[in-house]
């Protein structure tokens, strides 16, 4: 495995010859099908096949697998030109087996909208333990809100992905409310008859697992939180459903803030089976321009945790996305444009940008000029920024990561993820 960084002049071709690789490996690995042209400062993942296969007439992927002694997920992983689809052609080149390091085996979490695109989602689903439609609410009555997850659930089960239920306090204008947490933690009534319904629900969607988020606790409800948190656990337990707990990136017990106060990880740490560290958010829609999430503030979190929450229990948040600031940044008034890490590099590509990395952030970054004379400046992922953070995940030998979200693409850390870890499923 190697990680390329683009100079100018060369193509996708040039690259692939340097490295001794197929070019259509190079470029399905890193969504270059979807850029019009490299960028000077792009990080490229090359990875050198070690088997390929050329489809014959009458093959398909089932028969191929079993033909190499392996499973049709793993042959969806090694080539994203299927997109986790079974069609083949006769003359298709395949991977069978990419050369490979695992470190360790690890589960993988993420988050979808019903209204994700199917094609994208079947690309992802093979690298994935778990999908998370997002989100049940609560009523003000203490009722559910229900979600039409039908087709993620049964998409997700068809690749041997195990559907969470999202339970949240989010309301339909986007923020999460803090009366409504208050509300439910205030009731042993209402927590009895909402979890009534999270158990309903699970059971006649076929669910395996709640995911609980609620953010923004008031700091007087804290202690209540964790017990519900523990509630929830003694209720599902028994029936086979784990409870996994979001928790705020916090990095002291004292911690002042909304955000932080009314998460207390000792009590959710003890009272859930696995909790997510949403590590991600420090360059935000309303904040100046950095790194959504900087290396050395998710280490921070991350060792932080581990003085109270057991390694094995801790999914770290990982990213999806990054944002595009106009310049000059106006507190109170400016507001960056949420983009994906590939819609990123489209960006720079149009606009004749360099890419830069910053080594203390551990992410890249980029300014240009649009159209209108405004300059801008990016920060997102590469396969240089998740590769810290996956390292981070082995280093301190954590469960697994945790998607905010799946519903962008970007191959190349999925790509990552596969060489450097087994993906439990």
């Amino acid at each position: 495995m190697e990680i390329h960084i683009v100079k100018s002049g060369e193509t996708t071709e040039s690259i692939a010859q340097n490295y001794g690789v197929p070019e259509f490996v190079v470029i399905y690995t890193n969504n270059l099908e979807r850029i019009p042209n490299l960028v000077v400062g792009q990080a490229l993942l090359i990875l050198q096949p070690e088997q390929l296969h050329t489809v014959r007439a009458n093959e398909t992927v089932y028969s191929i697998a079993k033909t190499y002694g392996t499973d049709v997920n793993t042959l969806y992983r090694n080539n994203p030109i299927l997109g986790g689809r079974p069609t083949v052609y006769p003359g298709q080149t395949l991977v069978i087996a990419f050369e490979r390091a695992p470190l360790r085996t690890i589960d993988v979490n993420g988050y979808a909208y019903p209204y994700v695109n199917q094609d994208l989602l079947r690309s992802i689903l093979p690298f994935s333990t778990y999908l998370t439609p997002f989100t049940y609410g609560i009523t003000n009555a203490g009722g559910l809100v229900y979600l039409e997850d039908e087709e993620l659930i049964d998409e997700s089960l068809n690749y041997g992905v195990l559907p969470l239920m999202h339970l949240s306090t989010l309301t339909e204008t986007g923020g999460f409310s803090n009366e409504l947490a208050s509300m439910v933690l205030n009731s042993a009534e209402i927590q009895d008859r909402l979890i009534d319904l999270v158990i309903e629900n699970m059971q006649t969607k076929d669910y395996r697992g709640l995911d609980i988020d609620f953010e923004f606790v008031y700091p007087q409800d804290a202690v209540l939180y964790g017990e519900f948190v523990g509630k929830l656990r003694s209720r599902l337990n028994p029936l086979g459903y784990e409870v996994i707990a979001a928790l705020a990136p916090k990095t002291s017990d004292t911690q002042r803030g909304l955000l932080y106060e009314g998460h207390n990880y000792r009590a959710i740490g003890a009272n859930s089976d696995a909790v997510l560290l949403m590590t991600y958010e420090w360059g935000y829609t309303y904040g100046p321009p950095l790194a959504v999430a900087p290396i050395r503030n998710v280490r921070q979190v991350v060792d932080y945790a581990l003085t109270i929450i057991p390694p094995e229990k801790i999914f770290l948040g990982i990213p999806n996305y990054g944002y595009d600031w106009t310049l000059p940044y106006v507190k109170g008034e400016s507001r960056a444009d949420s983009i994906s890490n590939v819609e990123a590099i489209q960006i720079a590509a149009r606009n004749g940008a360099e890419i830069q990395y910053d080594e203390v952030s551990g992410a890249p970054w980029f300014r240009y000029t649009d159209a209108e004379g405004r300059v801008h400046e990016v920060w997102f992922e590469d396969v240089r920024s998740i590769q810290q953070k996956f390292n981070l995940i082995n280093e301190k030998g954590l469960r697994g990561a945790g998607y905010w979200n799946f519903m962008r693409p970007f191959q190349q850390n999925f790509s990552l993820l596969e060489y450097m870890f087994n993906i439990r499923q």
